[in-house]
């Protein structure tokens, strides 16, 4: 069976504290938007998944009792900041399985300012889901003062200069380029271009990285409503309807710790893993896509997952930023909504805001940044601890456009 983003919405990202409101507020925000974007009343719901990292237990009744008080079950998700595509992976798992033909995917986060911490929740490292891959880095480079994810991330960074001859300044090319994608998003946290010599130039976080090259905390939420086939179809929705063509969530292996590397402990074989599932379930490349929103949470992470989808060899990523490929006019354009780095980064919405900047993308209505002529996007949305998540969108009839193609050729 397939299933369907059917209608998408979310809040501006914002600066912790910026604005009087409360998680469930902007739940309702975004819930709202998702809703009217389809066209379905909330009494059509039949499940809500909802995700966050930083609110109580059964936040999701809490924030979905806004939209209605329909009784629906409501699923409580977190896996660290892929918590967002985790309930998106669930609510299509839902809809695609049966149990329920519309099915709300609800992301949201109210964060506090300053940097995230260890993960353990009481400050203690020893007590941390991510221990082990805290462990890695202290083994090969200490631990110091900086803040612990800038820390994991920077030293993945100087290894993959290193081993590659990766540059500062193609690290900042990430952030320059994503930093200039978002003065076309006004719900993005940040809408200020900045060159390379900026960046470079900002406040040391941890070297190589400099703060416009680090993900704010952020608070705002995402939602998108995942559809049967059935239902589409009953609705007379297909027209506006984007296929969920394939996704994969993948987990820690061997791999990730037994190289002693933080480029492996932060996830890039895990996110080529789950690119491989994606790919071989959709019959598709990257070489179909069109269009990737990924987890760029740190620009060095932008250039690892570059290399984990297969954009390019290993070791090549600082070249294809510097070269152009991954922006408007290049091969593919990559995180048109101003990624992580400058939208903002409420962890439980993410992986659903990513989800709305590719099907605005995919129907041709993300106005000025929009990708001409983009028919497949890619999602890449990646947690510590660890999860990655690949999903692979179709706008209608673009699959049979491909074939079509080929036949003529």
């Amino acid at each position: 069976m397939k299933s369907y983003l059917v209608g998408v919405g979310m809040t501006k990202f914002e600066k912790p504290e910026s604005r009087d409101w409360q998680y469930w507020d902007m739940a309702k925000e975004a819930g709202t938007a998702a809703l009217a974007d389809a066209g379905v009343p909330y009494a059509r719901v039949r499940q809500v998944v909802a995700g966050y990292c930083f609110q109580a237990s059964t936040a999701g009744q809490r924030a979905a009792y806004e939209l209605g008080l329909t009784g629906v079950p409501v699923y409580n998700v977190n896996n660290n900041c892929a918590t967002g595509s985790t309930a998106l992976m669930l609510a299509r798992q839902l809809a695609e399985g049966g149990t329920s033909d519309c099915v709300l995917a609800l992301g949201f986060e109210k964060m506090r300012r300053g940097a995230l911490g260890a993960g353990g929740g009481d400050g203690d490292f020893a007590t941390s889901p991510v221990a082990r891959h805290y462990g890695v880095m202290a083994a090969r480079h200490g631990f110091e003062a900086a803040p612990p994810t800038a820390q994991i991330f920077g030293n993945a960074a100087r290894e993959h200069m290193e081993r590659y001859g990766t540059t500062p300044a193609q690290l900042a090319a990430v952030a320059a380029k994503n930093h200039r994608h978002s003065t076309h998003n006004p719900l993005a946290q940040f809408q200020d271009a900045y060159t390379v010599d900026d960046i470079l130039a900002a406040k040391p976080i941890h070297a190589p990285l400099t703060k416009l090259q680090c993900s704010p905390t952020s608070d705002g939420a995402a939602a998108a409503l995942v559809a049967s086939e059935a239902f589409v179809e009953r609705h007379g929705l297909a027209e506006r309807a984007v296929e969920i063509t394939a996704q994969a969530m993948t987990t820690d292996t061997e791999e990730s710790f037994a190289s002693g590397s933080c480029v492996d402990a932060v996830g890039r074989p895990m996110s080529r893993a789950a690119a491989r599932q994606a790919y071989d379930a959709a019959g598709l490349g990257i070489d179909d896509v069109d269009v990737i929103e990924l987890h760029d949470c740190f620009s060095v992470n932008e250039l690892l997952t570059y290399e984990a989808l297969g954009l390019c060899e290993e070791g090549d990523s600082g070249k294809l930023v510097e070269s152009g490929a991954t922006t408007y006019g290049g091969r593919w354009v990559v995180n048109p909504s101003g990624g992580l780095i400058s939208k903002g980064h409420p962890l439980g919405a993410t992986g659903l805001a990513q989800a709305a900047e590719l099907t605005w993308q995919l129907r041709g209505e993300a106005g000025p940044r929009q990708v001409q002529g983009a028919r497949v996007g890619l999602a890449h949305n990646i947690g510590l601890g660890g999860a990655a998540v690949v999903t692979l969108l179709t706008r209608p009839g673009a699959q049979a456009d491909r074939r079509g193609q080929a036949d003529r050729t």
